[in-house]
């Protein structure tokens, strides 16, 4: 085995063994795992070292212990974080010294995913920490996800976010100039060049300036919670839960509409079409009602011609909305 195929091998099974004890471990986890196991000998010796490795540690962390008793009481919990953080450098430390200095083990640089739908597209993401992440049309996000952290970036764009809770390890969500925090939740965030639009349909969340300077308020969101924030103000409004998730009726490629104004939905159309709505002053105001498919500009114009008797004009990649 070439040294190239050797650090790859080693550093495929250090991370098998962190996902394995430290991540939330599936069936199917289980299943390309052991996939992998069996595709080579190379791949059970090297798993095997590292999992010797971190027993050792283990031993190591406990036998310091007893040799050096704490005069104070720990709480059950932090002794807990204390053996894991004392292991974790000890197992970091007996894997470098055994194979080198490949980095097998998290960084202080963790790896930055990036995900990106085009205008129109959608695409679901399942996180590692079983989070799982709705991206809607052109919109943008970053994922930083390890064994201690876990944080992503909204860029553009609006994200439906299904949070798999751990107190221990808040679930943060940075958006412009805030701050979002997981506190056992199901929310949408919506960001334009402006502000961010943060939407809670179920649990609770909370919304904080980055800036400490703008004196904005720290929000606490219950269900029905909207929280719309620029970055010199924030304000929350109420609606029901049931209209918030009337909202995400973009999952499915749909949009709802009830009693929305021509103009407000022409913007919605815009945003999941490269052909565009245009709709006059004239009729921007008039209401319209129903469900139809966020590709379709076609049916709905013809049903905004038919119940509110407007015109239709056609024009290259532009559909007009106006006045008979």
């Amino acid at each position: 085995m070439s040294d190239l195929s050797a650090r790859e091998v080693k550093a495929a099974a250090a991370d098998w063994f962190e996902r394995r004890n430290f991540w939330n471990w599936t069936a199917e986890n289980e299943s390309e795992f052991a996939g992998w196991l069996n595709a080579s000998l190379a791949h059970r010796a090297a798993y095997v070292r590292v999992e010797a490795a971190w027993k050792r540690a283990e031993r190591l962390t406990v036998m310091k212990s007893s040799l050096h008793p704490q005069t104070a009481r720990v709480p059950q919990s932090s002794r807990s974080r204390v053996w894991f953080f004392g292991a974790a450098a000890a197992v970091a430390a007996t894997i470098v010294a055994a194979i080198g200095a490949t980095s097998l083990w998290p960084t202080a640089e963790p790896e930055t995913q990036t995900y990106a739908t085009m205008v129109g597209g959608r695409e679901t993401l399942a996180l590692t920490d079983g989070t799982k992440i709705d991206l809607n049309t052109d919109t943008q996000l970053r994922t930083q996800i390890t064994a201690r952290e876990r944080k992503v970036w909204l860029d553009k764009g609006e994200a439906y976010f299904q949070v798999k809770h751990d107190a221990a390890h808040p679930f943060i969500v940075i958006a412009g100039t805030h701050r979002i925090t997981d506190l056992g939740t199901k929310f949408v965030i919506r960001r334009d060049a402006a502000q961010i639009e943060v939407s809670l349909v179920e649990g609770r969340a909370q919304v904080d300036a980055i800036n400490s300077k703008t004196n904005a308020p720290s929000v606490e969101m219950m269900p029905g919670d909207v929280v719309v924030a620029s970055a010199n103000r924030i304000e929350t409004l109420k609606r029901p839960v049931a209209t918030l998730s009337q909202d995400l009726s973009w999952r499915q490629g749909l949009l709802v509409f009830k009693r929305t104004t021509l103009g407000e939905a022409a913007n919605q159309f815009n945003r999941y079409n490269r052909e565009k709505l245009i709709v006059d002053r004239s009729t921007a105001q008039l209401k319209i009602g129903g469900t139809f498919q966020s590709d379709n500009i076609s049916d709905f114009a013809e049903v905004a011609r038919e119940v509110l008797g407007v015109r239709i004009q056609r024009h290259g990649e532009q559909t007009e909305i106006s006045h008979q």
